[in-house]
């Protein structure tokens, strides 16, 4: 079970959830499609509370339909909208502690992904989203890679001269000291921006690169394998207002299908490299694999970029760092 913070609702806040036919619904924002793994998780948790029997209904709105990617967070905390699976790094500009949750070479794995989530580190990060208003409910790691438009990118040097997109800063810092410009969007732009010339490569998750159909235009790929420079955090999140403006049996309900998401949303994470692989396979787009030797020298260059300029932004960044670090 999730600990929740205890915390004190102002007199009169004014709840984004609307009962409708005599149940609460509560509105749940994605960017993603509905055969997107985060879209899934989502549809769980909507599926079980539902089927608990507590008068309450999660309506998801998927494929940025109701917010755009990168704008979800902030209403998220003013109470605008209940819940959002969200990219936490997104959100690196109103807290930027968030940009620690997709640094290069950070995460090892899916299992150190999951022993970062019920960390100290972790809850060091909760603690900042609670001053936000804002609580997680499930917590979950995708792996990712690259793609390029015209040539493999597995190496540092291979990116040097080209237009890039790379989720979250740290990446951005890490491969603008590679040589590539950056150009900043949200991943479900990639296609189009490679499409008509505006990017000649990217980086994001398995999942996105499959879920947007990315391979259609991408010449080769290199998937996170027996080693993976990309994870990124990417939680299911709740305005903590709303939560605790529920009943004890709505309350309970959110979080028994919260854990049972999260425990599928580890397992499919798993599965989405090796399955995003064939995808490209399939469509005809070479597969290229990073050597462990080019992963160090990856992470040696995050470490005089990212690593560095995150310990001099935040200032409890090496703290935190160091938290995160720490973790087997």
């Amino acid at each position: 079970m999730k600990k929740i913070l205890a915390t004190t609702v102002a007199a009169g806040a004014l709840l984004a959830s609307v009962a409708v036919a005599g149940a609460t619904e509560l509105r749940l924002s994605h960017q993603w499609s509905n055969k997107d793994v985060r879209h899934k998780v989502a549809q769980i948790v909507a599926d079980e509370v539902k089927a608990a029997g507590v008068d309450l209904e999660i309506k998801i709105f998927g494929s940025k339909s109701l917010f755009k990617p990168r704008e979800q967070y902030k209403p998220l905390s003013r109470g605008q909208l209940d819940m959002s699976v969200l990219p936490l790094s997104y959100a690196g500009g109103q807290q930027p502690a968030y940009n620690l949750t997709l640094m290069p070479g950070l995460v090892k794995n899916h299992d150190h992904a999951a022993r970062l989530s019920d960390s100290d580190f972790m809850a060091a990060l909760e603690e900042k989203m609670a001053e936000d208003d804002v609580m997680v409910l499930v917590h979950g790691y995708l792996a990712g890679g690259f793609v390029g438009k015209d040539k493999c990118i597995t190496a540092p040097e291979n990116v040097d001269g080209l237009q890039m997109r790379a989720a979250g800063k740290a990446f951005e810092q890490m491969l603008a000291g590679a040589g590539a410009s950056i150009a900043s969007m949200a991943s479900s732009e990639i296609y189009n921006a490679m499409q008509t010339g505006v990017l000649d490569a990217a980086n994001t998750s398995s999942s996105s690169f499959v879920s947007y159909r990315i391979y259609e235009q991408a010449a080769c790929y290199t998937p996170a394998g027996d080693v993976a420079l990309w994870f990124m955090y990417q939680p299911l999140l709740m305005n903590k207002t709303t939560f605790e403006g529920l009943t004890e049996e709505q309350q309970q309900a959110l979080l028994d299908a919260s854990e049972k998401a999260e425990a599928f949303y580890l397992e499919e994470a798993k599965k989405q490299d090796a399955a995003s692989v064939e995808v490209y396979k399939e469509a005809g787009v070479e597969i290229a694999e990073m050597s462990q030797e080019e992963f160090e020298a990856w992470r040696e260059l995050a470490k005089e970029t990212s690593y560095k300029a995150f310990v001099e932004e935040v200032p409890d960044g090496q703290e935190l760092l160091d938290m995160a670090l720490a973790v087997e």
